[in-house]
């Protein structure tokens, strides 16, 4: 009686075991929330656009945006780190620098990337100055001269302090010995639309977010903070082609809060995988000029882990100069 309760209670235990694991095999079950720290129009709404219709394809699963704006994405991923489930429902777009340089630059923000879940890295988004069409600057050495006349007074747009458009004109001042009156918005979209409307002198921006502007005959491209010249605007310069070792720009991704199910993080990531293999995705990356550069789980931490320190030493030597503005 004893063995027969025994072994009942042993094959209990199995069944219950083998029920979880068939439960969590569905993952996912239901919808994915993601969360966005900026407003529709830029960086993280275009990787959202770009992605997500072949992530549900590759999950089977519909993903809800949740638009959580502010202090350079720090609010949602103050969320994400701290008071969001660790079920895997909620992850986040993650962008650089802006993802690191909030805490780096302000230690009342206490989230840090140690608390997340590096799921994929999707792009990295050179750099590039923008114009009105109708902007006086027909190319950067006009823009350049004009702020060497006008010290301080030449405005220029970025997605927020602490953003890789922000740390782009601090690098450019230090490399030119220009001075620019730097305004920051929520977010790349608003930048752009402002030079688009005059109201600023001109936006550092992103080449994947402006492109279509450009493209549509809106914005001009002045310069691009990259290695080369890009096939989509081979009449744009590079900095380091105009004398100055500028190079930089935004990477963007996904995370998931710290300590996820591992059949969660691994069917994400798979998810990434399977997106990254569809014809229909790599189209629609280059139609938005959007460069790929797929990077999965603990290659996309230890990137994130590099640039930190990266950024870390940019702010230190300038931070003296730029505190209390």
């Amino acid at each position: 009686m004893r063995k027969s309760k025994w072994v009942v209670g042993i094959l209990t235990v199995v069944l219950f075991a083998l029920l979880g694991q068939a439960a969590f095999a569905a993952y996912p079950e239901k919808q994915i929330t993601v969360l966005q720290g900026f407003k529709p129009g830029g960086g993280s709404d275009t990787l959202a656009q770009l992605t997500q219709p072949y992530l549900e394809k590759a999950l089977g699963q519909s993903f809800i945006n949740q638009y959580i704006p502010g202090a350079t994405g720090a609010i949602a991923w103050t969320q994400l780190a701290k008071t969001a489930k660790k079920d895997g429902y909620t992850v986040s777009i993650t962008n650089t620098p802006m993802l690191q340089t909030n805490y780096i630059m302000n230690p009342e923000i206490t989230y840090t990337i140690a608390e997340l879940e590096p799921i994929a890295n999707v792009i990295t988004d050179p750099g590039i100055v923008v114009v009105a069409k109708d902007s006086p600057y027909q190319t950067m050495e006009d823009f350049m001269n004009a702020a060497k006349e006008n010290p301080g007074k030449l405005t220029v747009g970025n997605s927020g302090v602490g953003g890789d458009d922000f740390f782009t004109t601090l690098i450019v001042e230090k490399a030119t010995g220009l001075k620019f009156q730097m305004v920051p918005f929520e977010g790349d979209g608003p930048s752009w639309q402002a030079a688009m409307g005059g109201k600023i002198n001109a936006s550092f921006n992103n080449l994947g977010i402006t492109y279509p502007q450009i493209k549509a005959g809106n914005l001009r491209a002045l310069a691009i903070f990259a290695e080369k010249r890009v096939e989509m605007l081979p009449d744009v310069p590079t900095m380091k082609e105009l004398g100055y070792d500028v190079v930089s720009g935004s990477s963007r991704g996904y995370s998931a809060p710290k300590g996820i199910p591992a059949e969660a993080r691994d069917a994400l990531i798979e998810a990434f995988k399977k997106m990254a293999e569809m014809p229909e995705f790599v189209k629609a990356c280059n139609d938005r000029a959007s460069i790929i550069d797929m990077k999965y789980g603990d290659e996309y931490a230890a990137m994130l882990a590099e640039q930190e320190t990266a950024f870390k030493a940019i702010w230190d030597e300038v931070k003296e100069q730029y505190q209390g503005k």
